[in-house]
């Protein structure tokens, strides 16, 4: 008999310290009868007592082998109930008794059992959690056929439903789990030798579950059940402690307008599946998001479809910075690799910003980022550029050329009260921050911090009404002056932009809440579709038509 070590896991290095108050439970788990449960479980009983500790088997079925039934003496046992049942009497576990007992640690074989009707409990495990709740340790054992997510697909390996069955909680919620495991070929041999199953008429049942192809599917969802409740474990302690490690694979690809998203979703999607691991799509709405034409808010609501299509689950962020909010992202879902595209790994310019993966490989410095050739990429950029470039605002201008007017006409005043050419560059500077809060586009900003300095220049600098200028130093001060008016300028339309997205933000989180207040004050259908209908009216700027459906048929709206 071999033991897994790797899922022999306690659950006190992931958890809380439990009190004393409550009982810890430790299972014994295999994929087929005749693998062991019982015998290591027995024998993992008297290592406890030879520690010391008060030991004692409520209820143990050795099935008549041997070797189990030998590892029961020195154990002291308690006395099982005998209940009427339909073919005769019974022998149930004596909960009773084994409260009265009160021992530090107690056997109660075969948790997924249904009690005989008459009983406190319907199924064992209820007893197991009376016991516990009591504070009493409790060793028992488990069949994969008996875990309830697990049933359907063993079924369909055995031809067999099992009848006794426990919640997945109480599997995943045990202090410790040991994986008591035999190679398929052994428990073949096992049951040929009589080892198993001393009745023929039970031998030849067996014989047709006994196969090494079944044994081989039923051991593996055994080893996968097992690694799927030590990750559980692991994500409790991960978000309990906030660290960045993760130990399974979460691919998260980014959304976005560009049109070879598309491939880089099916690359994202094909990972996602080798790796047998969760897929994430991922979209950050900035503030460019409102401005962008309708072509490219169509082209990412096809991308989102198409990766909802791949199996990814679809999120929304917003932000600015959207190399930060995805690698914040990351790190709080536990993203294991990102996967992007070309475009966002190459600059542009020798002095340009940092490109959005040389963000993210500063920002996320633990996640694998994978980058997907993007052939189309500078055409689109480009595309785009044109077209904002092309956009003109009659209104951003007459506001950028009203404050700039009412500079100058300050400028004057107090270049006549006598004050220095200093001053008046703080009315610029003021002049340009105040046109880059006013005006809807940052182009416009930047363009009237230009002006601002050569308007500055023509009518304050000596000689007066033209564009040069005597004093050697006043090119640095134009130049000085420029970059403030532009540094102030960008600031501006950044916070303008959070400002603006904060408030979308409440807005939509506001709505939210009122449809959960809503939903839960009404109780006829018609009202909950009118509350939901006007939501989405108010969350979406967009009429909203509802067709009741009646046998699968679409009424009339």
């Amino acid at each position: 008999m071999e033991r897994c070590p790797d899922t022999d896991v306690s659950v006190s290095d992931m958890k809380p310290q439990q009190t004393r108050s409550r009982g810890s439970l430790k299972i014994f788990f295999g994929y087929a009868s005749g693998v062991g449960k019982t015998y290591s479980m027995l024998r993992a009983a008297h290592e406890a007592k030879s520690r010391g500790i008060d030991v004692v088997a409520g209820f143990v079925d050795t099935h008549g082998r041997a070797q189990t039934t030998q590892l029961l003496h020195g154990l002291e046992s308690l006395r099982t109930r005998k209940m009427d049942f339909e073919s005769g009497l019974k022998r149930e576990f004596d909960l009773d008794a084994a409260l009265r007992r009160s021992p530090r640690l107690i056997l109660v074989d075969e948790l997924a059992h249904t009690n005989v009707p008459g009983c406190r409990h319907t199924n064992r495990y209820q007893d197991v959690e009376e016991l516990l709740r009591a504070g009493i340790d409790v060793y028992s054992t488990v069949n994969v056929e008996n875990i309830e997510s697990l049933n359907d697909m063993v079924a369909a390996i055995t031809g067999e439903a099992a009848k006794d069955r426990i919640l997945d909680s109480v599997f995943d919620e045990a202090a410790q789990v040991e994986l008591v495991d035999v190679e398929p070929e052994e428990l073949i041999e096992r049951l040929q030798a009589g080892e198993i199953y001393q009745d023929e008429k039970e031998k030849e049942e067996a014989a047709e579950l006994f196969t090494l192809d079944k044994l081989t599917a039923l051991r593996e969802i055994a080893l996968r059940r097992c690694a799927d409740r030590i990750n559980k474990m692991t994500e409790l302690v991960q978000a309990k402690s906030r660290r960045g490690y993760f130990t399974d694979e979460h691919i998260l690809v980014c959304l976005s307008s560009a049109p070879s998203n598309a491939k880089i979703i099916r690359t994202a999607a094909r990972m996602a599946k080798a790796f047998h691991g969760e897929f994430t799509a991922l979209f950050v709405e900035t503030s460019d998001f409102s401005v962008m034409e309708e072509e490219d808010k169509e082209r990412i609501r096809v991308h989102m479809r198409l990766a909802q299509q791949m199996g990814a689950k679809i999120e929304t962020v917003f932000g600015e910075d959207v190399a930060f909010q995805i690698s914040e992202f990351a790190r709080l879902f536990g993203v294991s690799k990102i996967v992007v595209g070309r475009a966002g790994a190459k600059r542009n310019r020798l002095f340009g910003k940092p490109t959005l993966t040389e963000k993210l490989i500063s920002y996320a410095s633990g996640i694998d980022i994978y980058i997907i050739p993007d052939k189309y990429a500078a055409v689109y950029r480009a595309r785009r550029a044109k077209r904002e470039s092309e956009a003109f605002s009659l209104a951003d201008m007459s506001k950028g050329a009203a404050a700039l007017v009412a500079a100058t006409l300050a400028g004057m005043v107090i270049e006549k009260l006598g004050f220095s050419e200093a001053n008046i560059i703080t009315v610029y500077i003021l002049s340009v921050l105040a046109t880059s809060v006013i005006v809807s586009k940052r182009m416009y900003s930047l363009i009237f911090s230009a002006i601002n300095v050569v308007v500055f220049n023509f009518f304050f600098v000596t000689p007066k009404y033209s564009l040069t200028a005597y004093d050697s130093g006043y090119p640095i001060t134009f130049l000085v002056m420029f970059l403030a008016a532009f540094i102030t300028s960008s600031l501006a339309v950044r916070l303008k932009n959070h400002v603006k997205q904060s408030a979308q933000t409440a807005f939509r989180t506001q709505i939210l809440f009122d449809t959960n207040q809503l939903l839960q004050q009404e109780k006829e259908k018609e009202g909950i579709v009118n509350i939901t209908a006007n939501q989405l009216i108010k969350l979406l700027s967009r009429d909203i038509v509802y067709y009741p459906v009646e046998k699968e048929q679409l009424r009339e709206p």
